[in-house]
């Protein structure tokens, strides 16, 4: 290791996927200042209608604890990443900061993000032990609260499918057998389109499948993008693009936007906030859809991934430490808080009782044909494997949009992409110093 602050962090950031909770914690936040005087903070998060919510919080128990906070609206992905190891590097970071969990491992390494354990006690048992573990890194160290979650589904037209004689799969065998049935009925139609754009969705099948990306061993990461999970998974995907069963090109395009809404294209394997999405996407087809769960690798197996979600973390720049990180535990357990976030933000949230709450009696509109569509999910998001993240994820993220949207459009072997996709992953832990098991 060149520096002592990527030696700690591999000392303590364990994958969270090995569930390891033997290190000790660097202990709670220090807030003397915030605990005797009143707090101004200041929150960087690209959530809609933030602040109201958290007007909620400077109107009751911020005022009574004389704690303000003050939202700052900002970009997310990586662009906000940047924005916050930035500011950190001047000494000049906000006091809260939106995080998404494959990104806290950077945040982390960068010494970015305080550990708050001291001072979120009661906060672990709001939410189901996989989603908290993306928060701690494995660790009794707590980097972040967590906020919403993208449990993967199923989606497809319960119409077409119906018109075209479809049994909704529930194994991945299935499904392609259900994509190579629906080609030979109609030609023009298809199942769905594997998109290269989309890094995030492939990695959330990855985890499905059992795949552990990152993983440490005392001062040395490992990286096993390649490993057989992920090699199951993108066979089976560049096994279906090759012989033409389903489509090749990205989604969130103009094309794409057409093909769902015409009826040229019947499926949709995504996550809980797909209602949204939908709802510009294809508006002609609301209340056409259905939710199910992902399909499985085994019969009988119940498990399934992530796509996306984020956190709420306080920074190791903040003079107030203690007041930032009750807010981040109000913010993300208070029945109201969560009610408004849901409402003003449209997130579905990391709290399992929230999940269940009178913010989600009702289904989408855009599912208004599907009563107990959040009871469903509800059900699927307690299945979620947990996830491995490592200190690299953006570069990781950047090979599979190269390696395989070239390989998506010329329909050739998936495999190699995600060997490049390890190799340019390796290739950049090494360059910042990290010490990799070969």
């Amino acid at each position: 290791m060149p520096n002592t602050k990527q030696r700690r962090f591999v000392a303590t950031a364990v994958a969270v996927a090995l569930g390891a909770t033997t290190l000790a914690a660097c202990g709670g936040s220090d807030d003397s200042e915030a605990q005797s005087g009143p707090a101004q903070l200041t929150y960087w998060t690209w959530t809609p209608g933030m602040d109201k919510v958290v007007d909620l919080w400077n109107k009751g128990p911020g005022k009574e604890q004389e704690i303000t906070v003050t939202v700052k609206k900002q970009a997310s992905g990586d662009t906000l990443v940047t924005k916050i190891l930035t500011a950190h590097k001047a000494g000049k970071g906000p006091d809260l900061v939106q995080a998404e969990y494959q990104a806290l491992p950077t945040l982390v390494s960068n010494d970015a993000v305080a550990d708050i354990s001291g001072d979120a006690e009661g906060a672990k048992g709001k939410f189901a032990e996989g989603v908290w573990q993306q928060t701690t890194l494995g660790t009794d160290a707590v980097y972040a609260i967590p906020q919403d979650i993208g449990p993967m589904m199923f989606y497809y037209r319960e119409d077409l499918f119906e018109k075209y004689g479809l049994t909704v799969p529930t194994t991945w065998d299935e499904f392609a057998e259900t994509a190579r049935a629906l080609k030979r009925k109609a030609p023009d139609v298809d199942l769905t389109t594997f998109s290269a754009n989309d890094s995030g969705l492939f990695a959330g099948l990855a985890q499905q499948a059992g795949a552990r990306w990152w993983t440490t061993e005392g001062d040395t990461w490992k990286v096993g993008i390649d490993d057989a999970a992920s090699q199951k998974v993108a066979d089976f995907w560049g096994g279906l693009v090759k012989e033409g069963a389903i489509d090749n090109q990205p989604m969130y395009t103009p094309a794409w936007n057409k093909a769902l809404n015409t009826g040229r294209q019947i499926a949709w394997v995504s996550a809980v906030w797909a209602p949204g999405t939908l709802t510009t996407a294809a508006p002609d087809t609301k209340g056409k859809w259905r939710m199910a769960p992902l399909p499985q690798w085994s019969k009988g197996d119940d498990v399934t991934g992530s796509w996306g979600g984020s956190s709420t973390a306080v920074t190791t720049d903040s003079r107030h430490k203690a007041a930032a990180a009750r807010f981040a535990a109000w913010l993300n357990t208070d029945r109201d808080a969560l009610t408004a976030l849901a409402k003003e933000g449209g997130i579905y949230p990391a709290s399992t009782s929230a999940q269940l709450s009178d913010a989600f009696a009702e289904p989408p509109a855009f599912f208004s044909n599907q009563t107990d569509f959040y009871a469903s999910a509800a059900g699927i998001a307690k299945t979620t494997a947990p996830s491995a993240w490592g200190p690299n994820v953006n570069v990781a993220y950047t090979a599979f949009k190269d390696a395989f949207g070239a390989a998506a459009k010329s329909r050739s072997d998936f495999g190699a992409a995600l060997g490049r996709m390890q190799d340019d992953t390796v290739a950049d832990l090494k360059k910042q110093g990290f010490e990799v098991a070969q």
